[in-house]
């Protein structure tokens, strides 16, 4: 059955695929509905009653289906670009004030660094990081948060899954130790979305900020933002646009939309998000979501245990991740991006990862145990085994 579902999947006919985690492959179906929306789109405007007829009820089943991924209202969710555009939103839209703390995990993506900087750097605002990479195989990492949580601490933003890692934090019990603190948590979900079986409300999460184009395999250009209902008021528009407003009789805005359209700007691309709707069809198909989750950890799992099995290499966590991420290190002083370019001319695409040094594998559930012997021999054969 796997077999037949990969087939919908043209990526994966003459490759294998390890970087899930980077960009996911579109199914054809996500492609098709891409093209098929532009073109009846053309066919019908693109600007006019009819078109934005047609649109309207588009968006909102898009948006539904985003929604039921992730267990909550579609009032909840705001359409964006991309994860990054995501947390620039819930990172800028704080009130924030001379002497105001936001605290960072050490496993966090350069964007969120930067514009923690940047924030830091016009409203005075102190920026920190709390240890949670040496938490991967001992320690506690809601104890890590507790710890480095001060009075004035406004926001914390961390990762559910660490890019580099492939740890999955506790983010429920995060979230009540933030909440016992008046502090806001805002969650980049870029890795979680699409591998976790998700309910956000039962999280208690502030702030998710998602992507459709890796774990969902959708089209590049889509993503959301989950904004709690209970703390909508303290989060202000980043970017403003006609789709955030209302407006009155002579079309000036009055007031912000009272759902998530009110972090919403204009003119969303109808075609990329119905490719994103396609492409959440087309892993239901297979399973339900936590099913796909099942087959990731199982897939994972039997990933990491042909790698601790190899010599002259270690694996970044000491146990099978949780998640699709499988991060390992070589320790014969080879450079790892050697290994990754060796991989990629036999047609194995995998990435490195500069902070922990070392080599990230992302497998999701369309991946194939023989593809993961494949990779294990052609490992065997970089190191001359």
């Amino acid at each position: 059955m796997l077999h037949q579902h990969r087939s919908q999947f043209p990526a994966l006919t003459n490759k294998i695929y390890f970087n899930y985690g980077g960009q996911g492959p579109m199914p054809q179906g996500a492609m098709d509905a891409i093209i098929q929306t532009q073109a009846h789109i053309q066919e019908l405007g693109p600007f006019g009653t009819e078109a934005y007829g047609w649109i309207s009820p588009q968006m909102k089943t898009t948006k539904e289906a985003i929604a039921s991924t992730l267990n909550v209202p579609s009032d909840t969710i705001t359409l964006t670009g991309n994860v990054t555009i995501g947390c620039n939103i819930g990172m800028w839209g704080i009130n924030w004030q001379p002497g105001d703390h936001l605290l960072l995990s050490d496993c966090e993506h350069p964007g969120i660094i930067a514009t923690a900087q940047e924030i830091s750097r016009r409203f005075s605002v102190e920026v920190s990081t709390c240890p949670m990479m040496a938490t991967i195989n001992a320690g506690d990492p809601v104890s890590v948060i507790a710890k480095n949580l001060r009075p004035h601490t406004r926001l914390v933003v961390l990762s559910h899954i660490l890019w580099n890692t492939g740890q999955v934090l506790p983010i429920s019990e995060i979230a009540d130790t933030c909440r016992k603190n008046n502090s806001l948590l805002l969650v980049d979900a870029a890795q979680s979305v699409g591998v976790l079986p998700l309910n956000l409300t039962e999280l208690g999460v502030d702030f998710y900020a998602f992507t459709g184009h890796k774990w969902l395999c959708g089209p590049a250009g889509v993503g959301g933002l989950y904004v709690r209902p209970q703390v909508r008021d303290l989060l202000n528009p980043t970017f403003i646009g006609l789709n955030g407003l209302i407006v009155n009789s002579q079309g000036q805005p009055i007031s912000w939309q009272p759902d998530g359209r009110r972090y919403e700007v204009s003119t969303l691309s109808t075609s990329l998000y119905m490719g994103l709707q396609e492409a959440i069809a087309t892993h239901d198909q297979w399973g339900t979501a936590v099913e796909r989750y099942q087959q990731i950890c199982h897939n994972s799992a039997y990933l990491w245990q042909k790698l601790t099995e190899l010599p002259h290499v270690k694996c970044l966590k000491n146990s099978p991740p949780e998640s699709g991420l499988v991060s390992f290190q070589l320790t014969n002083n080879q450079p790892n991006a050697e290994l990754v370019k060796f991989l990629e001319s036999h047609k194995i695409l995998t990435r490195t990862i500069a902070n922990p040094n070392c080599i990230r594998v992302s497998v999701h559930y369309l991946t194939l145990e023989s593809e993961i012997d494949q990779l294990i021999a052609t490992i065997k054969s970089f190191l001359g085994l």
